[in-house]
């Protein structure tokens, strides 16, 4: 199995902090957020490795290299200054990517999920690792039914943990270009096509300079 690490965002909210650093960059402990994904991928098995790059996407390619002192094989999809956004990103990477399923890993979260349990699990269009809303989402995303099919209706009482298995199916139709991740998810929810599972152990989204803080302080 191969996966992708969504490393091209600008990390608006940790700014002034991605000004000059790229967020996967960002370290804690010593080591880079990025570091900390691909050192759990390798764990579970998972050694070949695309990264999609856009803002300062040059440092993240410069520090990892081809990955060959991680155990790792990366490829890079290089986005341009601004980025594609998540579906987009995907679809310039699908060819990379291949046509079996594929682990998607957000590169600002850190978590302890056992990603290998993903390796052999069944996939539709998409299952996704969602979990209970934190203080920041109260507003959550989606809802699980009994038979593990995620949608968007109803009362979101989980939020999506930014880790997911992705069937390249589920971009055949959508155009090169700039797109959300989001909409193209919910289209095929509709026709129950994504399953899900809840995870409860540690998660934290790095999204903002004072959750890397806590997450430093969690870490000391």
């Amino acid at each position: 199995m191969k996966a992708m690490i969504l490393a091209a965002g600008r990390g608006e909210r940790m700014r002034p902090l991605t000004d000059h650093t790229p967020k996967p960059l960002l370290k804690v402990a010593g080591k880079p957020l990025i570091e900390y994904t691909i050192e759990a991928l390798v764990a579970a098995g998972i050694t070949d490795i695309v990264i999609n790059l856009a803002h300062l996407g040059e440092q993240i390619q410069d520090y990892l290299g081809d990955g060959s002192r991680f155990q790792a094989n990366i490829n890079y999809s290089n986005e341009g200054k601004n980025g594609l956004e998540t579906a987009g990103g995907i679809k310039k990477a699908l060819p990379l990517l291949g046509k079996q399923p594929f682990l998607l890993v957000n590169g600002d979260i850190s978590c302890d999920f056992p990603l290998q349990s993903l390796i052999s699990r069944d996939c539709d269009l998409a299952h996704l690792v969602l979990v209970n809303n934190p203080p920041h989402h109260r507003a959550g995303d989606f809802t699980l039914d009994s038979q593990s099919i995620v949608s968007p209706e109803g009362i979101p009482k989980y939020t999506y943990s930014g880790i997911g298995l992705y069937h390249p199916d589920l971009f055949a139709e959508l155009a090169q270009g700039k797109a959300a991740l989001a909409p193209l998810l919910k289209k095929a929810m509709l026709t129950k096509r994504i399953t899900g599972e809840l995870y409860s152990g540690f998660w934290m989204d790095i999204g903002t300079v004072e959750r890397l803080e806590e997450l430093k302080r969690l870490m000391s």
